[in-house]
Order: structure tokens, then C-alpha cells, then sequence
């Protein structure tokens, strides 16, 4: 039940007749050389810590290390609660839960890094914004989880989800596609469904820097969360309204590689361009490393 690439995934759903999630599932199972109980209670625990790392700012703002992010989830809570909120239902959710996580991650808090601790609130913000909204179960979350971990494999095998090889198109970019794929299956999409969204989110982040401000993953990290949560919906819903991607996920995930390792050292996640490099953001690094 192995697969290398999406053409492959795309094949053994469609000759099986099993989802990506069930597909992903087996396949832990004989390459990890363990059975479907521990596959299951693994994923289980990883989807505990991504609820509490989702949660518990909101309920108690977090102070970043660096002092540059903390109290955002709490705020867009605050908002939503007095009926405020330009964002509703869904995406009004998955932006407050998109801030909570960077700031468990930067206060030193445990999080699931899926696939890195700098995009790690994308794909926690779709998964439990859709729950709710829609009264999901927690198989059909798991569900999510595991084929979000499909395409994520993909992404690491074929391409990078690594900010400083190919930028933050691999980081946010990559959880997008990931997040945007379990929407699909979350909402009763099949597997080309799933790939068109997680390609349709990797070209709409294509060429994304990464310039985390005094190098410290939390500005402008924290804010790239949330539009990586937005568009894995948005690419999700125009997935199973029937719109196709135009480039397959194959083709996407290698252009996004390419991209990535042209990008120059600076907007690689070395603080020497892009935001990190503005007035501003030099004066946050001095602020934080030279004052404290």
C-alpha cells in the first residue's frame, strides 16, 4: 500500500476503492512494521495535543519569548464573541485557532508540528473549525488527520516542507495543501478532489518567503497561519463545488521545490530579508537580543 507520488495514491484509492485516510492508515502500518491499534492510538494523541495547543490561548493568552506575538487568539475571540466578526461560521474559527498555536509554540508550549512548528496551526484550525460547525465525529477528524499526512508525506518526499530550503511556500504553503486536502475528505470529497485542493493551495502561496523577524519563529509566522488556514478552505470549497486544479499535485509539489531553492539566501528563513530586514524589524531584533 506504499505510494511515491499523488499518481500513485490516486491508483490504489480508485483499484481498492478506499479513502487516502485508509490508504495512509496501511501504510503505517507495513512501513512503520507495527499494527492498526498503535497507528491509531499515535494519531489519536497527535490530534490531543493539537486540541489543547488549538484551546488553551484563548482561555489564557500566551507571551511569546521574543514578546513579538501573544493575546491574538484571545482578541479575534473576543471579537467573534461580540458578534463583531466580518469572518463567520468556519473561517471566523479557524482564524482564532490558527493564532492559538503559534502561540503555544512560542511561549514553549507542546504543539504538533504538522509539518513544522512554524505552520502549525493551519491544519488544526481547519479540522477543529469544521467539527464544530458541522458536528463532525472523531473518526471523521482522524479521518482528516491521516489525509493530511498523505499529502504531507508527498510534499517531504517529492518537494520540501523545510522554510529554509525552499521558503515558507513549503512551510504554510505545504500545511495549507495538507489542511485543504482533510477538508475535502472531511466533507465527503474522494482522492482527486483532495489533490486538486491541496495543488489549487500550493500555487495560490507559490513563492512565499520565509522571514521570521529577529529569526525567532512568531512574527510574521503567526499572521501566515491564518492565511494558510483561509485558503486551504477556499481551495477545499472550490475542490468540491467540482473545480479541478489546473496543474496536477505532481507537477505543483516540483514547481513549488523549484521555486523554493531559487530563492535567494536572504527569504530563507535567515532573518536578512523581506520583513525581517525593514527598518522596523531590525529594530525588534536589537530591542529583543541587544536591550534584553
Amino acid at each position: 500500500m506504499d505510494f511515491t507520488n499523488a499518481c500513485e495514491l490516486i491508483e490504489l484509492c480508485e483499484k481498492s476503492g478506499k479513502s487516502v485516510a485508509d490508504i495512509m492508515r496501511e501504510r503505517e502500518i507495513v512501513q512503520g512494521e507495527t499494527d492498526a491499534v498503535t497507528v491509531e492510538e499515535k494519531m489519536k494523541k497527535a490530534l490531543e495535543i493539537m486540541r489543547d495547543s488549538a484551546h488553551t490561548p484563548i482561555k489564557s493568552a500566551l507571551r511569546s519569548t521574543g514578546g513579538l506575538i501573544g493575546g491574538e487568539a484571545a482578541k479575534l475571540n473576543a471579537h467573534r464573541m461580540a458578534g463583531k466578526s466580518i469572518c463567520s461560521g468556519v473561517l471566523s474559527k479557524a482564524l482564532i485557532y490558527s493564532q492559538a498555536v503559534p502561540e503555544m509554540n512560542a511561549s514553549m508550549g507542546v504543539i504538533v508540528a504538522a509539518p513544522t512548528a512554524g505552520s502549525a496551526g493551519v491544519l488544526p484550525a481547519v479540522l477543529f473549525a469544521l467539527e464544530e460547525e458541522f458536528e463532525l465525529s472523531d473518526e471523521t477528524v482522524i479521518d482528516g488527520l491521516f489525509t493530511a499526512g498523505a499529502v504531507g508525506y508527498l510534499l517531504m518526499r517529492n518537494a520540501s516542507v523545510a522554510g529554509a530550503q525552499a521558503g515558507c511556500q513549503a512551510e504554510v504553503g505545504s500545511a495549507s495543501a495538507m489542511a485543504a486536502a482533510a477538508a475535502v475528505a472531511m466533507m465527503g470529497g474522494g482522492v482527486k478532489e483532495c489533490l486538486d485542493a491541496a495543488s489549487v493551495s500550493l500555487s495560490n502561496l507559490l513563492g512565499l518567503v520565509c522571514d521570521p523577524i529577529a529569526g525567532l519563529v512568531e512574527a510574521p509566522c503567526q499572521s501566515r497561519n491564518a492565511i494558510g488556514a483561509a485558503n486551504a478552505l477556499t481551495s477545499a470549497e472550490m475542490a468540491l463545488s467540482g473545480i479541478k486544479a489546473v496543474i496536477p499535485f505532481d507537477e505543483m509539489a516540483q514547481s513549488m521545490y523549484t521555486v523554493g531553492c531559487k530563492l535567494p539566501n536572504e527569504l530563507r528563513e535567515t532573518a536578512l530579508g523581506g520583513c525581517a530586514a525593514t527598518p522596523t524589524g531590525c529594530a525588534l531584533k536589537c530591542k529583543i537580543f541587544c536591550e534584553g
